[in-house]
């Protein structure tokens, strides 16, 4: 495993992290075993993942009390990250959902609180504000935005207040954030934490056409608002989506690696980006996942997955937000 330093702060994160939402199971992600969800945790800590990302918003709390349990009496070894959610964003209720999130996951600090989505009701200011206050008090260690476009990142810089990532989707086949964001990530020392990284299962390779994907994951705007779960009003793009999959399944091939681990390694090779956040909900998961921060790519790979996706990554644009057509990312 390989780990990297967020942002301006001295903490050293694993290059592949573990996302704690599909853990959770319920409506997003189906049926999950509690047993299969801790084992999943203990795999990823023990293939060298240090870093666990986690909200509020994740179960309403379940996520982070997961984490408690499995990894609890290896605080001190792990970096916890949680996001509150939008509506807590004033001083008092931001304060009240860390407390509530330091009671969930047993612990007298969290290392990385996130602010989930922006809130455009409440100033910047006063909610940085805030966060610096938790930081001083030590209930924090350091604090980021999680999609927040080129438009709300410029109003953070604005402020006296350091931010020390922006978490993001972001994958061989949704490349927005190469527009604007990954600049001023770069510019500014903002570490970029990607989310979706092997975008729902389809950087896997066990999908050949749009009909064998399921049809709750064929929300985003890549596939056509005549899907049932699509909630945005586009044409989307499946031809160029799968013809994407099919050029990084030959370029796997060719490489001998696995399509899940060269799709986080071309990830990983980006500017700014200080890890993938993928999720797992078995050990077996976490543990292959994991594989992948010791990949190397070489020159020409690299490029040429670039170049495999560069059309997708025209036809979906500079739209942030992966679900809707009005973004809630600006």
């Amino acid at each position: 495993m390989k780990y990297r330093t967020l942002g301006n702060t001295d903490l050293q994160i694993s290059t592949v992290s573990f996302g704690c939402w599909a853990i959770i199971g319920g409506f997003n992600w189906g049926h999950q075993e509690k047993k299969d969800s801790l084992d999943a945790l203990c795999a990823a800590y023990d293939s060298g993942i240090n870093f666990f990302d986690t909200a509020e918003a994740y179960g309403n709390g379940y996520s982070e009390q997961l984490i408690a349990e499995a990894l609890g009496k290896k605080r001190d070894r792990i970096i916890i990250a949680s996001k509150a959610s939008p509506p807590h964003f004033t001083s008092d209720k931001l304060r009240t959902a860390c407390e509530r999130s330091l009671k969930n996951l047993r612990t007298g600090y969290i290392d990385l609180y996130q602010l989930h989505w922006p809130n455009w009701e409440i100033p910047i200011q006063e909610t940085l504000g805030s966060l610096e206050q938790l930081k001083q008090e030590g209930k924090i260690r350091a604090y980021g935005v999680s999609n927040y476009g080129p438009q709300d990142l410029k109003e953070c810089l604005q402020t006296k207040f350091e931010i020390s990532s922006n978490q993001m989707a972001y994958s061989l086949l949704f490349r927005a954030v190469e527009y604007e964001v990954l600049s001023l990530c770069q510019d500014n020392h903002i570490s970029l934490l990607c989310y979706s990284p092997i975008m729902q299962g389809l950087l896997t390779g066990k999908f050949n056409s749009i009909e064998e994907i399921p049809e709750d994951r064929q929300r985003t705007r890549h596939f056509s608002s005549s899907r049932p779960e699509a909630r945005h009003n586009e044409e989307g793009a499946e031809a160029e989506t799968m013809e994407a999959v099919s050029r990084i399944r030959k370029i796997a091939k060719d490489a001998g690696i696995s399509m899940t681990s060269l799709s986080i390694a071309w990830l990983l090779s980006q500017p700014s980006v200080a890890t993938a956040i993928v999720g797992g909900r078995s050990a077996d998961q976490a543990k292959k996942n994991a594989l992948a921060a010791d990949v190397e790519l070489e020159t020409e790979t690299l490029s040429r997955l670039s170049q495999a996706t560069e059309q997708l990554k025209q036809k979906m644009g500079r739209n942030l937000d992966m679900w809707e057509t009005e973004s809630r990312i600006q």
